[in-house]
């Protein structure tokens, strides 16, 4: 049965309306970095009549940008990694074991996802103080404790995702590397991680730009020496004057990772597992 005629340009209308509503602001935003700050401040216009790419040279020195861009790519980057380290044998165990608990332990790891960030604030906060008064371990205003911060939002959903890619993995493949002579680490590495190599990508990508793009505990968890992108990009703004061109040049700055990434990576988001299994 042939759709009706107007459900193609029904179509072409909604994407198009989409599509503007997201290449607006990213012109905006585009415009205004290479724009002088008295034009960003005075009345708008959609074509520049200046064009100036120095806001990308004074972003470096306006505020250390250079700092904060490496912290947060060692803080996300290891959050990331953690993540899917983790969440691979935490998920083939519940995919591949049976254990008492079981089904407990997944509804535990589940139900973490339901409650605001915000709760975990204070608690995190006092845990990491108190630790750091016992032990000497400073978790508070550093870069460990932002991690350990961000892997306990990150983790939960990684080993939920994981564990259902391996599932939709046939266990023959499994038995069949064992049989070959390996055990279950062997099967897992050899066998069972190509496989769900689409689905640990996805946990990867997910785990960066949640701690890359993360405001709430990044503000109070860190200090000058640790601060991250997400914070640092407020200190554009002083209490006599906001740098609007250098906010978006550092903006755009602060995109190409994340997107980097997405396009690099976007080729195994859509890789099927039976494909992944073959291989």
């Amino acid at each position: 049965m042939s759709e009706p005629r107007w459900v193609p340009w029904a179509r072409r209308i909604v994407l198009g309306f989409l599509a503007l509503f997201t290449l607006i602001p990213l012109y905006a935003m585009v415009s205004s970095s290479l724009k002088p700050l008295g034009d960003v401040q005075g009345k708008w216009e959609w074509v520049p009549t200046t064009l100036t790419i120095q806001p990308f040279f004074d972003i470096w020195e306006t505020i250390p940008l250079a700092e904060y861009f490496v912290n947060s790519l060692v803080i996300s980057g290891s959050a990331a990694v953690l993540s899917v380290v983790i969440a691979i044998f935490a998920a083939y165990a519940l995919s591949r074991f049976r254990f008492r608990g079981k089904n407990f332990f997944k509804m535990t790891v589940l139900s973490t996802q339901m409650f605001p960030g915000i709760l975990f604030l204070l608690p995190l906060f006092l845990i990491f103080v108190n630790i750091g008064n016992t032990t000497g371990i400073v978790l508070y205003g550093s870069r460990l404790g932002l991690i350990i911060t961000y892997l306990t939002f990150s983790l939960p959903f990684a080993i939920w995702m994981l564990a259902g890619y391996i599932d939709s993995i046939p266990k023959e493949l499994d038995e069949a590397a064992m049989v070959d002579g390996t055990g279950p680490f062997g099967a897992l590495i050899r066998v069972v991680v190509p496989a769900a190599m689409p689905g640990i990508v996805a946990v990867g990508i997910y785990s960066f730009m949640t701690a890359w793009g993360e405001v709430l505990f990044a503000s109070v968890m860190t200090d000058s020496g640790t601060r991250t992108l997400a914070v640092g990009l407020q200190e554009y703004s002083t209490q006599v004057q906001v740098y609007w061109n250098q906010v978006m040049a550092a903006s755009l700055i602060v995109s190409v990772p994340v997107v980097a990434g997405f396009l690099l990576l976007q080729r195994y988001l859509v890789a099927g597992l039976t494909a992944g299994a073959v291989k």
